[in-house]
């Protein structure tokens, strides 16, 4: 509690301030009187659990980069192998990951690193990927397994090694991070 002074123009003395003691601030609880968990809690832990299901039994041709998911759970790599009989065979792709608090409701970001990204139509030069569950066909169902299945999917069934028709225009306006663009799903042949 602050001492009053009517004259603006007085200042307040340090030796006249008043504190009270502070009372220790007690966590949130439920209704039932248990502890609140916060959504860290929650988004971290799915990871964790993906991450260990992943590490042990990835799909095939998928390995996870541990080095760097030790450093920051929310940036995953994940190696891809190009597979067998595909246009892509003995290729290998890394994708790049990345978690807010807010997953698995909110995509992860996901592109493609490194020095060789695939010559795919729904592959931009810069990495981003046209895939519309990394976007509007997202849902909380769906898991780092799934995304990482379909992008092996979208590969293996490519007829054609080629860049998308708007490569050139979209990398020099895009915005850095791929869920910001509206993409415009017209092609689901390749």
């Amino acid at each position: 509690m602050l001492k009053l002074f009517k004259k603006s123009k007085d200042k307040i003395p340090k030796s006249e301030i008043i504190t009270e003691p502070k009372e220790p601030k007690t966590p949130p609880v439920s209704k039932c009187g248990k502890p609140l968990q916060l959504d860290n809690c929650r988004w971290e832990r799915r990871l964790h659990k993906e991450l260990m299901s992943l590490i042990k039994e990835p799909p095939p041709g998928v390995t996870v980069d541990t080095e760097s998911v030790q450093q920051n759970l929310s940036e995953w790599k994940i190696n891809i192998k190009g597979f067998e009989g595909t246009l892509y065979e003995g290729e290998d792709f890394q994708l790049l990951f990345k978690f807010n608090n807010k997953y698995p409701f909110d995509s992860p970001e996901v592109t493609f690193i490194g020095s060789n990204i695939p010559v795919h139509p729904h592959v931009y030069s810069n990495g981003h990927i046209c895939l519309s569950i990394l976007t509007e066909d997202w849902s909380p169902a769906l898991s780092v397994q799934s995304v990482c299945l379909s992008i092996a999917s979208m590969l293996s069934s490519c007829r054609e090694k080629k860049r998308p028709p708007d490569n050139t225009l979209y990398v020099k306006t895009c915005n850095k991070n791929p869920k910001k663009t509206k993409w415009w799903y017209h092609d689901d042949s390749v």
